[in-house]
């Protein structure tokens, strides 16, 4: 092979290599993924210095997942961001569920495996704070 065919070729090589590298790590795009029912949930735990209690209802929370109308779940602790007037940390955990459509955030409510979750771990938090959207 000449040295400019070559190069050539391996560019091409490269830059597909690249581009099936860079499509892999981007997230799936709008209209492959996408849920407009947010259900997103904060709790203060009774014991807030205790990473035992943290950790059941971190799991507790993971539970959540396998409910069929639960389209995408993501568990969060407090980030340590800048603080400021209009940051509240004051929770332990968070849950951000998305949904369908509101039928299926109506049948999350009532799932068993939802209402087992509230059984197992309700005795770990002193609050809770429920923000409910609807993407326009």
């Amino acid at each position: 092979m000449k040295n400019t065919n070559r190069r050539k070729f391996l560019r091409s090589a490269a830059a597909l290599a690249g581009a099936g590298t860079l499509a892999s790590a981007m997230p799936l795009s709008a209209a492959q993924k996408k849920y407009p029912v947010a259900h997103h949930v904060f709790f203060w735990l009774k014991n807030p210095d205790s990473k035992e209690d943290r950790d059941k209802l971190i799991a507790g929370v993971k539970s959540l997942a396998k409910i069929e109308t639960v389209k995408d779940l993501r568990v969060g602790i407090v980030a340590r961001t800048e603080k400021r007037d209009v940051v509240d940390n004051s929770w332990a955990v968070s849950e951000l569920i998305f949904f369908n459509d509101l039928a299926g955030e109506e049948a999350y409510q009532v799932h068993p495996i939802h209402q087992e979750f509230i059984k197992n771990c309700s005795h770990l938090w002193s609050k809770v704070v429920v923000y409910d959207a609807v993407e326009i």
